[in-house]
């Protein structure tokens, strides 16, 4: 049997802003990543969480114990690089062992300069933030870092922000890049994509043109869309007023769809309100109610905003709602083809519980 890759660690430290420290090794580049830390709780999918636009500006701890075991296969990742600010884990599997693993996830992070601190007692880790919510925290990898993590978190806490995240993971596609050669013509707005909502509108005989979060509405109607989904991505999504006017125009005019971020956008544009969660929503295990159908699903969330269901106007009905505390997951138009979810119809927790959401919409439109 071969021996596990050594790597050349350093010092790390994980600082939280109410005071709470973590010390490990590091990997990555000497630096400090900034965001709010918040925590994973999918045994697997550790490739598809790391490179997930929504976890962009955010500190990514792990809660499973063993990260890296079967490697990465660069085959699921969900966006070109590594979109997290850092990452958190126990402990790194040094020996991968998957038929698909072309490089271990500890030269890959490398690779892809994530600041990342392993060692940590992400149980501990997990407790804090549930006790606290999300929180600003600095994870500082190498002495130098170290030195100044203290006032740099400080100036970060003080400044805090999730204004200009969309921008940063938006860029995986080149405007009006269309992808596939279905019969619905679908104009896809990318505030942060993940490709399997892509790979899911196109196996269900849609052709997918991605034009970025802040098309306008005359660029968007250049290209004749038969419907228009809006991706997840991350932060708040009051910080994209613009796109919320442009939706508005839309409504009664061509079909809309939601999904994460775009339920949140869709709804601002519908007339309805958003608030920051505590704790957000992470991982797969995530129950959620269709209320229309009366049935349970498993669903995969990320995100830390949250449609207020007491604000949904008249013209809207809830037809999704979380059930470990009440919030919104879903709203439909009572007239008009639009609809949205909070969750991720194309990711697999259940693992097809949410497969259907997507192909009735579009089914609709037919």
């Amino acid at each position: 049997m071969k021996p596990g890759k050594k790597y050349q660690t350093k010092r790390a430290v994980l600082l939280l802003a109410d005071g709470t420290r973590f010390e490990g090794d590091g990997l990555g580049p000497d630096a400090t990543a900034l965001g709010e830390a918040v925590f994973y709780t999918g045994m697997t999918g550790y490739e598809e969480a790391l490179t997930d636009p929504s976890y962009a500006g955010q500190i990514l701890t792990f809660t499973y114990p063993l990260i890296g075991n079967y490697g990465v296969s660069r085959t699921v990742s969900q966006h070109p690089h590594a979109t997290t600010a850092g990452c958190v884990m126990k402990h790194l599997a040094r020996r991968p062992s998957h038929f698909e693993n072309v490089i271990d996830l500890g030269t890959w992070l490398e690779e892809q300069a994530v600041p990342t601190i392993v060692g940590v007692d992400t149980r501990a880790l997990t407790i804090a933030l549930r006790e606290h919510g999300t929180i600003g925290a600095a994870l500082a990898v190498g002495d130098k870092a170290i030195a100044g993590v203290d006032a740099t978190l400080a100036e970060y806490v003080r400044t805090m922000t999730t204004a200009g995240l969309v921008e940063s993971v938006s860029d995986a596609y080149h405007v009006g890049e269309t992808i596939g050669h279905g019969n619905t013509h679908v104009v896809l707005l990318d505030c942060g994509v993940k490709r399997a909502i892509i790979r899911e509108l196109e196996a269900l005989d849609a052709r997918v043109t991605v034009l970025p979060f802040g098309a306008t509405r005359d660029e968007i109607n250049e290209y004749k869309p038969d419907a228009i989904v809006i991706s997840p991505g991350p932060g708040d999504p009051r910080d994209l007023p613009d796109t919320v006017e442009t939706l508005r125009g839309f409504v009664g005019e061509v079909p809309l769809f939601g999904v994460c971020l775009g339920h949140q956008l869709l709804a601002l544009a519908c007339g309805a309100q958003t608030f920051k969660l505590p704790y957000g929503h992470r991982g797969g295990n995530q129950p959620v109610k269709d209320i229309l159908n009366d049935e349970v699903l498993i669903t995969a969330h990320n995100h830390g905003y949250a449609v207020d269901g007491a604000t949904l106007p008249d013209h809207l009905e809830a037809t999704m709602v979380n059930l470990n505390d009440g919030t919104n997951e879903g709203f439909r138009h009572r007239t008009l083809p639009i609809a949205a979810v909070q969750f991720h119809p194309e990711a697999s927790p259940g693992p097809f519980d949410a497969r259907g959401l997507f192909r009735g919409w579009l089914d609709s439109l037919r």
